[in-house]
Parts: C-alpha cells; structure tokens; sequence
C-alpha cells in the first residue's frame, strides 16, 4: 500500500506541477503564458487537482510508512511524520497559488482597475509564488527522505542499500533551500531521486517487507519500551 502511494503521489505531483504548469508556462512571458492558460483551461484546472491529490496520496504515503518503520525508532519515526506534515501543508500552499493565475485572469469586474497587461503580470507572479512554494516543499520533503532512509538503514526488513539511496536522495532535495545552487545541480539530484525513489517504490509493491523480521523487530520494540517503563515506575 506504501508503494501504490508513493507510485499515486509522484505521478500526481509530478504531472500537475511539472508537465502540465511547465507546458502552459512560458518563461519570462506573461502574455503569452496567460494566453496559454486561458486557451488550455480544461488541461489547467486538470493539473490543479492532480496537485491536490497529490497531497492527499502524500499524507497517505507517509503514514503508512510510519506504520512500517515505527518498530525501528518510533520518535525517530514520529519526527518523519511531522516534517512531512510542514511538507503536506506547503505542497496544499503551492496548489493554491497554482491556481491563483486562473481566477486572476478570470477576475471579471473584481480586477476592472487593471489593465489587461497588469492583470497578466499578477497572474505571472502567482506562478513565481507557485515555483518557491514548491522549491520550499521540496526542502522538507527531503528532510523526510533523510530521516526515512535512516530508519530502513537501521531496519531489519528492508534492503539497507534503499536506506542509503533514500538518504542521499534527500540531500540533494534539502539543496533548494538555496534554489541556484540545486538548479544547476538538478542533473546530479534528478539522477539521485531516481536510483533511490523508483527502486523504494518497486520493492515496496512487489516484494513488500520481510514479515517475519518485521514482527522480531517489533516484539524487540515493544519489550524494551516495557522495560523503560517499568525501570521508570521503580525509579518514581
């Protein structure tokens, strides 16, 4: 299920934000890039609600790996939780401004103060709003890539090496939080994203986790945190 998320997720998010925008939008021309929103509003608003769906198999995704990986370290798991939380709430955000153009250029009697020319400009600046929203995303959900390939490192179910890849992977993503610097990286993170994504998600849909290490590694859980608790009663 994990998987299947993940797979619903990226294909979401990617296609809404990326090829769908990415083809509308025409760099440094507001009008036409306005022209090709207005023209293609049927294609516009179906790349809206992949974003938004996008979020949903996100939080999804992530819960269900907290479900997984909890036996591991479960503050550490907890912790991935919340940072993909931020993450969820920028990627609704960056959904939100991907809109915005739209009603902009819509506007009717709302924006009759303007002329055609500004009201194209302040569409064109809600995608620039769009693009650091998502850059900003893309910085927690690396993050989340860093502490979640740290927990299938120290996993007994998992293959460490997708650990490992996952971790690098997140190292390239938390790279935009200076955007020149992972822009003229992207090359190296888009190679890095997909030698540890694509695997993590194929192994987690056909092969799944190693039931019967899962539960050793549980029931070990489970009986230090008894033990910590009653160590903690005696203490008291």
């Amino acid at each position: 299920m994990a998987g299947v998320f993940e797979a619903l997720e990226g294909a979401g998010s990617s296609n809404g934000q990326v090829f769908i925008l990415g083809s509308l939008v025409v760099t440094g021309d507001a009008a036409a890039t306005a022209h090709n929103i207005l023209a293609n509003e049927a294609l516009f608003r179906l790349g809206f609600l992949l974003s938004v769906a996008g979020v949903a198999f996100h939080l999804a995704w992530s819960l269900l790996m907290y479900q997984l990986l909890k036996p591991v370290n479960s503050t550490i798991a907890a912790l991935a939780v919340f940072v993909v939380l931020i993450c969820c709430a920028m990627q609704a955000l960056t959904a939100f401004f991907y809109l915005a153009p739209l009603l902009v250029l819509q506007g009717g009697h709302a924006l009759s103060g303007l002329t055609a020319a500004q009201t194209e400009s302040l569409a064109f600046v809600f995608l620039k709003l769009n693009g650091a929203a998502f850059q900003l995303d893309l910085v927690f959900f690396g993050l989340w890539c860093i502490l979640t390939g740290y927990l299938i490192w120290r996993s007994t179910f998992l293959p460490r090496i997708l650990g490992a890849l996952l971790m690098i992977d997140g190292v390239g993503w938390t790279l935009y939080v200076w955007p020149p610097l992972a822009v003229y990286l992207f090359p190296v993170i888009a190679v890095a994203s997909g030698l540890a994504e694509i695997p993590l998600q194929l192994w987690l849909i056909i092969f799944g986790a190693n039931s019967k290490r899962w539960h050793e590694q549980a029931g070990t859980a489970a009986r230090s945190s008894a033990t910590s608790t009653r160590l903690h009663e005696t203490a008291v």
